[in-house]
């Protein structure tokens, strides 16, 4: 009986099975090819300098702020990182330092940050209409979905200031009273190592390149914290009417599954209305120098705006990290990104170290001062760098690589297919 079920479909013809197939194929191949992401001409993103510098003590300073949020019982870390920041850049250029907290000061945390920072040092708290549930939000349904968010084992998930913090650096942070007069930023993060002299100045760097944002590591964003994420940002994009430039197809994998049917996948987490999913990549934003007006035009603003009412914040843990990869891929040219390959940064377990650039070390410079560090490697682009070069970085490349595609002649081959 199976047999001669079966029988009939054995005698299909085979022009018969490819007409069929064929205009499936070829849909998904124009669709892939859609997504594809051009190779530039030439390099269009490297290092401001590939060696030491003798830094310019007397040069005109950008318009720029170091900030670090941070709590009392982070004094020890939050202490490290000013202290790496002072050693590897600070000394020579001598920016201001703001540090926030949703707290009060503790006079210890101030004595002892301020000692370290030279007096450079302002400390504010983050008015209370700036770190809480935004109106509208369902309070008691919020922190209960908090609490299941923790259970569940999303990394943070379970705390309510971290949401309170991911809202606060995702959007209200840049309408700050106290940074208002500033245009760019750099965030530190308590608990971090610089382990190159920086002997440029990048706010400078960043102006006279037109650049706009800058990383040092880009990763995979953990998926189950913000399953609906990708879909409200591309939702808003395409009310927009905003076209889609060559970074923002770096952060898409375009499904293989031909249309119609392609539509289904939307129902998907990560995924656009078209069914189209995000990858996951974005910029570890704990390491950010950035332009701050990009974050203050209207567009983003209205983004912001547009994301808040949808509650994921606290519904899921939307992450500020996320939210500024995916507006900036969205809303900047590519080549206003940079990556500052030539900074030595660690957080967390996780480092990048460029190997040290020959010949470029200054040995001799009396502002840089005597020193060890570790041997130069061809090819290297660091300046005194202190950790081992030969291994750049202790995390996966993939979204390294995917993100600098727009800008970079080097394609790693597996980029392309996932």
């Amino acid at each position: 009986m199976l047999r001669r079920l079966i029988r009939p479909a054995r005698r299909l013809p085979i022009w018969l099975i490819l007409s069929v197939t064929a205009p499936f194929v070829f849909e998904v191949v124009l669709h892939l090819w859609r997504y594809s992401v051009p190779r530039p001409a030439s390099e269009l993103d490297t290092p401001f300098f590939t060696s030491c510098q003798e830094p310019d003590v007397d040069a005109k300073r950008e318009n720029a702020v170091l900030v670090m949020l941070a709590r009392n019982h982070e004094l020890e870390k939050a202490n490290k990182t000013i202290t790496s920041i002072e050693q590897h850049f600070n000394r020579w250029f001598n920016y201001p330092i703001l540090f926030l907290n949703d707290e009060q000061w503790s006079p210890r945390f101030i004595e002892v940050l301020n000692k370290t920072a030279r007096g450079l040092a302002t400390f504010e708290v983050v008015p209370q209409a700036q770190w809480t549930f935004p109106e509208g939000v369902d309070v008691v349904a919020a922190k209960q979905n908090i609490k299941e968010q923790g259970e569940r084992g999303i990394p943070h998930a379970g705390e309510e200031g971290y949401h309170h913090m991911c809202r606060f650096y995702s959007g209200k942070f840049y309408q700050l009273d106290v940074l208002k007069k500033y245009k760019w930023y750099w965030r530190l993060e308590p608990d971090v190592d610089f382990t190159c002299a920086i002997t440029y100045d990048p706010f400078v760097q960043m102006a006279r390149h037109k650049k706009v944002y800058g990383f040092t590591i880009a990763l995979w964003e953990v998926g189950k914290s913000c399953p609906s994420l990708f879909r409200s940002m591309a939702d808003w994009k395409e009310m927009m009417g905003i076209p889609t430039n060559g970074l923002w197809k770096a952060m898409v994998s375009p499904s293989w599954v031909p249309f119609p049917f392609r539509r289904f996948m939307s129902w998907l987490p990560y995924r656009d209305a078209r069914g189209d999913e995000w990858n996951l990549c974005h910029y570890w934003s704990n390491f950010e120098i950035a332009d701050m007006d990009f974050f203050r035009t209207r567009a983003y603003q209205d983004l912001f705006d547009y994301l808040d009412k949808k509650g994921g914040f606290y519904f899921e843990r939307w992450g500020d990290a996320a939210v500024h990869s995916l507006a900036v891929a969205m809303l900047v040219d590519p080549r206003q990104v940079h990556h500052f390959e030539d900074f030595g940064y660690r957080h967390d377990h996780l480092y990048q170290c460029p190997a040290n650039a020959p010949g470029g070390q200054l040995p001799d410079s009396p502002l840089l001062g005597s020193g060890t560090w570790s041997p130069e490697i061809d090819n290297g682009v660091g300046c005194r760098c202190e950790c081992d070069g030969r291994t750049p970085s202790n995390h996966p490349g993939y979204c390294l690589n995917r993100l600098k595609q727009p800008t970079t002649i080097k394609r790693p081959w597996f980029t392309g297919f996932l």
